[in-house]
């Protein structure tokens, strides 16, 4: 019973618990929002300030507070001014009833000032400067001059002070004002901004001066709070700042505070070394600083009042929300929580960029499919049959119209004298316009005018097939274009994923790869890690300039290699321009095989324009392009199209687009671009660096082979020559190559050169299997020299390729770096 009983209200006690925490919370929130109305929204927290800077006097005389503070709320918040002018004049009045008077006929005389010369946007913050200067000098000595009957030089001179440090408050200020208020600020706090609250702050403190609960000073316990919450922010440098800058304030203000300066920056410095242990470790710093300090300072007379301070600006700190220090930290630059804010300003950022280009992806997505679904079966055999009756329609237009024997043929036998009709348009089609003479034999029984009606559907076939034919060409136009539009669509999709990828921060591997380098004996600049996933590590570097000796190669890769546990290469390499600068290199994971290429060619009689083309390169994702193309005939034409078809094959490869896709595209181009004869071949051979396998892509293009020791392979496909049409399917043949295979590709000069040759397979991969050599230039040297020896001329352009798959073994061995623990 009592473990039922357990069973049932333990639930219900956790239900009621979670309640409860989601009412503190919202509870929590509410009053939050309540307080930032209160204070920010309607202005409370100015009336506050103005108080307090209304109080806040340098030199138990001077008080250049009060009226820069107006002019700054006055330029900022307007609407606020009021309540910020009745707070400062409250606050003097608590010092002195002059000091109050003085106060309101400042503003009084700078709102006059102001009204009569108002200043322009760009310079008016200069320009409020300025007026509250001459405000504060003139009223002051005024009220020297009624008060005494005359002004001295010192208090000349302290007017001067007095006035000048006004007009430098009110552009400092002036930066602050924004501050207060509820607009989510996004950006960092410049050093200035931060500089300039603190100057606030501690001149808000000021104000403070004088007032004490059980002797301890109100004023020592606010500023010493002030230092820890910022240390705790903003660390050891910020912490010092605020102490600095505080102190010195509070110096200003009463001689007797002046070691209360290195009580703070001691406390702050201190404070933020022992950052990393929260609030307990910043109030450790601060104990131990007025410990120190405070026995250096006043000796042990004051030291347990001093600590009592501490004790309850600790106190104080304790009872801060965390959530206020972290929204504090957010807007200091170097801090963990600001980065942690920029890291979402841009992955919100990132995620818009990559949600608008798979919107566009959506689009061409869209697009094709709207392409595709336009030639739907259903609707391709109705337009075919209202076709043929047009086709039909006109026939009996010329003929059966003027014909006695139209009622009988079409009213009585309309099926009869339809199916004929059609009979011989098939028949016309099949047999090149010819029509048979069973046919005509049958069908003049039928009809009279039986040589007219043949003419007829003779001539009409003829419109009929042009017709057909461009019906057929924009068929195969709009599935080429949605098939394009598909293939962009998806390299879009991927450029989006690639973008949605988030980059790791790799901080700490930084440090230690810098660490074991430097360790080695070389000098890093720095390391940035943009991938350490296996198989794709990406590592960027700046190293001093080596004077050539190959260090990257040499002794930085095989470091890293050892380091991460997989073979890394210098995938480029960045010189610096001068002795004492930085080199910058590109780290990457080797790929498993790697091509050596041989070429050999030779124009049509020993000329130098030749009609074939070829190019080999790497593109992304770890491929390799092999590609011949022959452009038709010889000469300068033919090798400008076999040029033109390998730029646009190569524009399209790098651009991500899928082979297949690639190649009709080109065609596409090649069928549109001109009216001419002019086409041209494409061989074509895709090798995956990872594992090597290769995709073979023949447009019209001779047979390649594959030597695997003594054995020949051979690859052939069948497709038209690229321009002819524009549409056409790709054959592609797939093959898994080996470490030592030796991949030959040729264009026709080669493969149909020899003379006295009936099978020229045989010919071709006797010559191959009889190769002494496994180097991919001297086969084909070998290969082009034994087909002109054969042929005893050169009548044709000749090209030849030849590559050999290898391990990619890099030339230097990884160097041991123990000092650096091996990723897992």
């Amino acid at each position: 019973m009592e473990k039922i009983e357990r069973n049932v209200i333990e639930p219900i006690a956790d239900v009621h618990l979670q309640e409860a925490k989601t009412d503190a919370i919202n509870w929590f929130n509410h009053l939050q929002a309540k307080v930032e109305d209160i204070f920010l929204r309607k202005g409370f927290v100015l009336v506050i300030i103005g108080f307090l800077l209304g109080r806040a006097l340098i030199l138990s005389q001077l008080a250049p507070f009060g009226l820069p503070f107006f002019a700054a709320v006055y330029l900022m918040r307007r609407d606020k001014a009021p309540l910020s002018l009745l707070g400062l004049v409250a606050g003097s009045l608590t010092v002195h009833y002059s000091n109050g008077i003085t106060m309101f006929v400042s503003v009084l005389l700078l709102m006059l000032i102001y009204k009569i010369k108002k200043p322009g946007l760009e310079g008016q913050f200069k320009t409020m400067a300025i007026y509250v200067f001459a405000s504060l000098a003139l009223v002051n000595l005024a009220e020297h001059y009624i008060r005494n009957r005359s002004i001295q030089i010192y208090d000349g001179m302290m007017i001067g002070v007095e006035a000048g440090l006004a007009m430098i408050l009110t552009l400092i200020f002036i930066q602050c004002i924004p501050l207060l208020s509820v607009k989510k600020r996004t950006q960092a706090l410049k050093t200035e901004e931060i500089v300039s609250v603190i100057i606030l702050l501690a001149s808000v403190m000021t104000g403070t001066i004088g007032w004490a609960i059980y002797d301890l000073s109100i004023e020592h316990i606010l500023s010493r709070y002030l230092v820890l919450l910022f240390g705790l922010a903003g660390g050891a440098a910020i912490g010092s700042t605020v102490g600095v800058v505080t102190g010195l304030i509070f110096s200003l203000a009463s001689i007797a505070s002046l070691y209360q300066m290195s009580l703070l920056a001691f406390s702050g410095l201190l404070g933020g070394l022992l950052k990393e242990g929260k609030k307990m470790g910043v109030s450790f710093g601060l104990l131990i600083a007025t410990l120190l300090i405070g026995l250096y300072g006043e000796g042990s007379n004051n030291i347990m009042l001093t600590m009592y301070e501490s004790f309850s600006s600790v106190l104080l700190f304790l009872l801060t929300p965390s959530s206020i220090i972290g929204k504090i930290a957010k807007h200091i630059p170097g801090t963990s929580e600001h980065s942690n804010e920029q890291q979402q300003y841009m992955r919100r950022m990132r995620d818009v960029t990559a949600q608008r280009v798979t919107q566009f992806s959506n689009v061409f997505e869209a697009l094709s499919d709207s392409f595709t679904q336009i030639d739907e079966r259903g609707q391709a055999e109705e337009e075919d049959e209202k076709e043929l009756d047009y086709f039909l329609s006109n026939v009996t237009e010329k003929t059966c119209q003027v014909c006695f024997k139209k009622e009988q043929c079409w009213s009585n036998n309309f099926d009869t004298t339809y199916e004929g009709m059609q009979e011989i348009m098939h028949q016309l089609y099949e047999n090149d316009g010819v029509l048979p003479q069973n046919t005509a034999r049958e069908w003049g029984k039928y009809c009279t005018r039986s040589p007219q009606v043949i003419a007829a559907i003779s001539q009409e076939m003829t419109f009929y097939q042009a017709n057909q034919k461009m019906k057929k060409q924009v068929k195969e136009s709009r599935k080429l274009v949605a098939d394009q539009l598909r293939g962009v669509s998806a390299v879009m999709d991927d450029f989006a994923k690639e973008i949605q990828r988030e980059r790791k921060n790799h901080d700490l591997q930084e440090e230690q790869i810098l660490e074991a380098i430097q360790d080695f004996g070389l000098t890093v600049g720095h390391v940035e890690i943009y991938s350490l996933e296996q198989g794709n590590v990406d590592i960027e570097m700046s190293v001093p300039y080596c004077h050539g000796r190959g260090e990257c190669e040499k002794l930085i890769a095989p470091m890293l290699s050892d380091i991460i546990g997989e073979t890394i290469v210098v995938h480029s390499e960045e010189c610096a321009a001068y002795p004492s600068g930085q080199c910058h290199a590109v780290f990457r994971t080797a790929k498993k095989y790697a091509v050596e290429t041989g070429v050999a060619h030779a124009a049509m009689g020993g000329g130098l324009v030749s009609g074939d083309s070829y190019t080999t390169m790497e593109i992304g994702g770890g491929k390799y392009a092999i590609a011949i193309s022959d452009g038709m005939g010889n000469g300068e034409r033919a090798h400008f199209e076999s040029t033109e078809t390998l730029k646009l094959l190569q524009k399209f490869l790098l651009s991500g687009i899928e082979e297949k896709i690639a190649i009709k595209s080109v065609n596409s181009v090649l069928s549109l671009r001109t009216t001419d004869e002019i086409f041209s071949t494409l061989d074509l051979a895709m090798i995956d660096l990872q594992d090597a396998k290769a995709k073979f892509l023949k447009i019209c293009s001779i047979p390649s082979f594959i030597k695997r020791g003594d054995k020949v392979i051979k690859i052939e496909s069948s497709n038209l020559p690229m321009g002819i049409i524009q549409e056409f399917d790709v054959d592609v043949v797939s093959e898994e190559l080996k470490a030592g295979d030796l991949l030959i590709m040729m264009s026709d000069g080669i493969f149909e050169a020899p003379n006295h040759v009936e099978n020229f397979d045989f010919w071709m991969k006797r010559k191959i299997k009889e190769l002494q050599t496994d180097e991919p230039q001297e086969i084909a040297d070998l290969i082009l020299e034994e087909v002109i020896r054969a042929r005893g001329m050169i009548d044709d352009d000749m090209t030849i390729v030849t590559a050999k798959i290898k391990h990619n073994t890099p030339k230097w061995a990884s160097i041991p770096v123990n000092s650096f623990q091996k990723r897992a």
